[in-house]
Formats: C-alpha cells, structure tokens, sequence
C-alpha cells in the first residue's frame, strides 16, 4: 500500500514553493516564480516568421524574447477520426505547402524553453480540467489508458457520451469537441464530470472569442498556478493534507477547489504555525543538498551528480562504509541504497534527459539484477515517465526521464561568474606563468618605462614570494622595471599589464 504523503505550500508574492512529503521525507520539489512562470498549456496567437523546408519547422512569434518553434508533426491534423487516408496524406504534407510566413495561428506550448531553445509549440489545441482534456478540434472520446480494465474504460466511455449528449441538449444544440478522461477521472461522479465538461466548454469559448480578435503575439489562455495546479492535478487518495501558510492565497485556493476540485477541499488547511511551513520538515535544507555536487547516504557511501547539456552523470561510491561481512555484501548494500537515493534525488533535482549511473562494480549477477529492479522498483513511483535499461558492458546503467521542465539546479542558480562553470579555476602558479609570458611578448613589441601587473590578492603574492626570483630574472632579462598591484575585485584568473 503506497505510503500517505503530505503537501507543504509556501506561498510569496514573488514565489510560490511546493513540497510533497511521503513518510517524513521530501520527495518532490516544485517552484514558480510568478515573474517565470511556466508556459506548458498557454494558448497563444502567434505569427508565422519564417518556414524551415530543410527541418520541416516553422519559427512562430507569440510575443516572447525568443521565437517558439512549431514542427511539422505538431500540426493539427484535418477529420483525424472519419478519413484515414487523409489523416496518412496530411501526415505526410511538407510544412511549407501548410503554413506561410506572416500567416497567424492559434498555438499553444507544450514543452517550455530551455537553455537556448524557444519553447516547442502545437496547433493541436487542449485544454486541461481536473478530471478532463477538452480537445477543441476533435471529436473523438479518448479513455487514459492508466484506468483499470477495458470493461471500466467502457463504462466511462459510455457515461461520457450520456453527458456530453445531456449537455448538448442543455444547450440546445450540438457543440464541437472531444475529451480525454484523465486517471483521476476514473472514481468521479456524473455531476463532477458534468462539472468539468461545462468549465472545459466555457473557457474554450472564451479563448476563442478572444483569438478572433486579438493581434499575433496575445496570450489567450494560461495555465493554472502552481498553487491551483496542486488541487487539479497532485490530489489523490494518498494525499492526507495540503498547508498552506498564506490565509488570502487559502481563501483563493478554497474558492477555486470548491468550484473545480471540490474533492481536494476537504484536505486544504491554512497553516497558522509560529515557524515557517518549510522547517516542519527542513525543506529548505534539503533543497540546499539538491543543489550540492555530493549526496551522502546513511551507509558512510555517498553520490557525485554532475548535469551538463547533454546528460546526467551519477557516480556511486562506498566512502566510508565498511559494515558488511565482506567486500561483495558492502558493495551490494552501498547499491542498494544509492538505486533508492537516486530516484529520489531525479524527482528532488527533477533532472531529465539521458541519466548514466556508475555503480560500483559487481561481480555476482544476483546481486546486479538486485540493484537493477531496486532502482525501477523506486522510478516506478516518478510521476515523469522514466526508462531504466539494463547494464551496459562497461558496467554503466543507462536511464532516461522525460524533461518537462528546467531543472531545480537550473532554475535556482546561474554559472559562476569566476569559473563560468567550469567548476575549478586556474591556481595561482598558473597564472603567474601566464603574466611573466605575457610580460615578456610585450617587451619584444613595445618599449614602456614601466611594466605594472595589476592582478588578484593571491597572485601577487606568490609572484612576491615563491615566484619572486622568477620575476627578477624577467626583469632584468627585458631590461625594465615590474611592479605589482593587487586588485581585490578580480578573480583569480584576471588579470592586467599596464605599459607606463
């Protein structure tokens, strides 16, 4: 039986922080920031810049710093249920012969911009309710596949049809338009679904009225908030209470939950406690060890996660850890908990992409499997869909998460401006070294009075101390005077030479 969790939400103006606790531990973490929110779901109308023939992409203009991209496979597609030779033909159009430059669209983003891509766009419009997706364009009813057995999913096809028909009638008229029944649909009322077939209807209407007029570049529709966005979509049985330390931002919630996910209502509290809501489980410790390089675990062994572009590395290690019989047991302990600490810290770090994990190495092939099934036993529990392969030759496991969004590391943090993220800099021998050839080209260009190095605290004084003989022999080699000035502002790779 999954375990009971706990919802902790701090709410600033500025920010708005979630944290899902699950026996006394932070699983997951999630922030928005209300000057960087997300746009996964935003509705734009957006501009046609320029087609990519060569990509079979188009760069469209929705009003944001960087031009979104719409690829050929994001396109709606026209009668995609009654004709499905022409669905196969459509598929098949080149983008350039579908859209043109300066033609508006209705897009929406469904993967936000990350590092230096424009977030990714579809025509394909949906919009999310609680138990639905209200699919504008379409008219097919579509039962997520997460819901038990096929005689239950036709049972709720067949509710659906019941009340989407009773609210055509209510309507007078037949409206356009299918649905997707989300899981958590699967236990809901005929009046909560009703519910949400008439709220996912009435905002449709509203943005479509809105698109009709609007210029290329308006945001029609956006996404719930964090805070909104924890009652509609992270609200299930296991769910013992959601806190939130804000009574207006509570009052808010309320209203919101009990027109649109009156289930969640009951577990919403305002939480009035003299310590702020993070430290009732030290949240913010913990977000401070998801950013660190190093995870240590329990047993004395510890993790290296290192993020780069284009993958994760995750190196596991015994350290200190010598409390097994023998070498193979400390080994096989060391990877057990580290397979149920990585899944944790991916959902913490919430780390996409291509994820390479280095376990120490194991000679007993019970013992690989062992670790290999521990680690999907605990991804099993992500909500992100992940893939564990096997292990390589190399003795690497190869592990892959979807992206959704930027990364807690990316998010809270930006490169060192002294490393630009490199993570080391050079040390001080380097760069005298660096300046005492520097030094020596200019003497053989130009003809000062006077060299003077202008350079970090710790610079000038090996050039002073250590590499003092050095720089008397330069000196009296170029047959000019070197003095040094220490700059407390420059790092200790900068520096600078002054011709007087």
């Amino acid at each position: 039986m999954p375990a009971s969790q706990d919802i902790l939400i701090n709410w600033t103006p500025q920010e708005t922080r979630v944290a899902i606790i699950e026996s006394g531990a932070v699983q997951e973490l999630h922030v928005e920031r209300t000057l960087e929110r997300g746009l996964v779901g935003n509705i734009y109308a957006g501009k046609v810049v320029r087609v990519l023939p060569g990509m079979q992409s188009a760069f469209i203009d929705i009003g944001l710093e960087r031009a979104a991209f719409l690829h050929v496979a994001d396109l709606h597609r026209e009668d995609p249920a009654s004709r499905p030779a022409s669905r196969s033909a459509d598929a098949q159009t080149p983008i350039e012969k579908r859209v043109h430059e300066g033609q508006t669209l209705m897009v929406q983003v469904i993967k936000d911009p990350i590092g230096t891509k424009g977030a990714r766009l579809s025509t394909q419009i949906s919009v999310a309710g609680r138990l639905l997706v209200f699919l504008p364009q379409d008219d097919h009813l579509g039962i997520s596949q997460k819901i038990g057995s096929p005689e239950l999913r036709e049972q709720l096809r067949e509710r659906m049809t019941r009340l989407i028909g009773a609210a055509d009638a209510k309507d007078g008229r037949s409206r356009p338009g299918g649905f997707i029944l989300r899981t958590n649909a699967e236990d809901a009322t005929d009046d909560e679904l009703a519910m949400d077939i008439a709220y996912l209807r009435k905002t449709w209407a509203t943005i479509r009225e809105l698109g009709l007029k609007a210029p290329a570049g308006t945001l029609l529709y956006q996404e719930l908030n964090l805070a909104q966005r924890v009652l509609r979509d992270l609200v299930t049985e296991q769910v013992q209470s959601i806190r939130i330390d804000s009574l207006i931002q509570f009052d808010t919630l309320q209203a919101f939950g009990q027109e649109f996910t009156p289930t969640g209502v009951g577990k919403l509290a305002h939480y009035k406690g003299e310590r702020p809501i993070f430290d009732l489980y030290n949240v913010d410790t913990e977000i401070e060890r998801a950013l660190a390089r190093r995870v240590d675990l329990k047993s004395g062994g510890y993790l290296i996660i290192d993020q780069t572009e284009a993958l994760t590395t995750i190196d596991v290690n015994t350290g200190g850890y010598v409390g097994a019989r023998n070498f193979d047991d400390t080994i096989f302990k060391t990877n057990l908990e580290a397979a149920q600490a990585i899944a944790r810290q991916l959902r913490l770090r919430n780390l996409g992409g291509i994820i390479i994990i280095d376990f120490i190495d194991m000679l007993r092939e019970d013992h690989r499997e062992s670790v290999l099934s521990e680690l999907r036993k605990q991804m099993a529990r992500d909500r992100t869909k992940s893939t564990v392969s096997g292990f390589s030759p190399l003795g690497l496991v190869e592990m892959t998460r979807k992206r959704t969004r930027e990364s807690l590391a990316h998010m809270l943090c930006e490169p060192c401006p002294t490393c630009e993220g490199r993570g080391q800099v050079k040390t001080p021998r380097t760069v005298c070294y660096n300046i005492l050839r520097e030094i020596l080209r200019e003497a053989r260009q130009f003809n000062p009075r006077e060299f003077r190095v202008v350079a970090s605290a710790a610079v000038v004084e090996m050039l002073l101390d250590e590499e003092s003989a050095h720089l008397a022999g330069l000196s009296d080699f170029i047959g000019k005077p070197v003095s040094l000035q220490t700059e407390p502002s420059m790092s200790p790779e900068q520096y600078d030479i002054v011709l007087l």
